[in-house]
């Protein structure tokens, strides 16, 4: 198959809960592991690509150390492995487990960060999600940003219990989500001529990729740990989970 008519279908985006699958190897590259379909969340938006493994027909694990997309055919996803067995080829039947709890963190926090974006007013210029914290970058020329504030305004909304809902919009309405987008450097993403956006009921509406709890009760609790200047006009804001 050439791997310009491959393409893996993205399951995490229907069924982000779901940690566990069996799939059919389509490649072997210089990239890694490419399946029909996967669970396994690429690297994109500031969210970590997911990590787990592979189960073979003979029993051999096969780690997963990361997941990118391909940087020409981005319909193609990469599972990277330190070591890849000889026996694993195209047409090989695998099946497949995730990290959950490093995903659910990262699922949680992802959510988090966009109640952050509702409560400051400002454009976002540079995001990154890891399993313990996260973090936005704000286009702010001024320190008018107050660590106990966002604490208390950020679990606030999380104990209300927000519902969070995955929508589909046209790529014909690309000038309406342009409108709504808070992140300046990164453009929405367009998949099948649509982009996914992501409402928390009432509070916040953004175009993104990444996956996400159902409720912001599932967050828990988090701190704003630190907010620092790093330019004349730009403020980035840390949390992290209690």
């Amino acid at each position: 198959m050439s791997v310009h008519t491959m393409e893996t279908l993205a399951l995490f985006d229907s069924a982000p809960y779901q940690n566990a699958f069996s799939a059919r190897v389509i490649a072997v590259g210089e990239y890694g592991i490419a399946l029909e379909h996967t669970l396994f969340y690429p690297t994109g938006g500031g969210q970590p690509g997911d990590t787990g493994h592979f189960t073979l027909a003979d029993g051999t694990r096969v780690d997963i150390v990361g997941t990118v997309r391909d940087p020409v055919q981005r319909s193609i996803i990469w599972h990277q492995v330190e070591h890849c067995p000889e026996q694993l080829t195209a047409g090989e039947q695998v099946d497949a487990s995730l990290d959950w709890d490093r995903r659910y963190q990262h699922m949680k926090m992802h959510t988090c960060l966009h109640l952050l974006c509702s409560i400051i007013d400002a454009p976002v210029t540079g995001c990154s999600i890891s399993a313990d914290k996260g973090r936005l970058d704000f286009d702010l020329p001024e320190m008018t940003l107050d660590k106990d504030s966002i604490t208390r305004d950020l679990n606030a909304l999380i104990e209300q219990a927000h519902q969070v809902q995955t929508l589909s919009m046209p790529a014909s309405e690309y000038a309406t989500l342009l409108q709504i987008t808070r992140t300046q450097a990164v453009a929405p993403p367009v998949i099948q001529s649509s982009v996914r956006v992501i409402e928390i009921a009432g509070v916040d509406i953004q175009p993104c990729g990444g996956t996400h709890v159902i409720n912001t009760e599932e967050i828990g609790r988090v701190f704003c740990e630190k907010i620092e200047k790093k330019s004349k006009h730009n403020r980035r804001v840390i949390l992290r989970f209690e």
